[in-house]
């Protein structure tokens, strides 16, 4: 998955919703920085936790 991911995508986490919309801030590796709208600046392990790639422009 994080061969897909690069900087500026946005993401949410499948399973805390309550993070709401995150934007990818880095990727190195299976390290990914996101910033969530709700949760700030966190480093998702990749190889764990298969973020869920959203365009903003359809979230309404």
């Amino acid at each position: 998955m994080s061969d897909i991911l690069a900087p500026g995508i946005f993401v949410r986490h499948p399973s805390q919703p309550d993070w709401g919309l995150g934007q990818v801030q880095s990727v190195v590796g299976q390290r990914v920085t996101v910033n969530f709208e709700h949760a700030g600046k966190l480093l998702i392990n990749a190889a764990a936790i298969s973020l869920n790639i959203v365009d903003p422009d359809e979230e309404g």
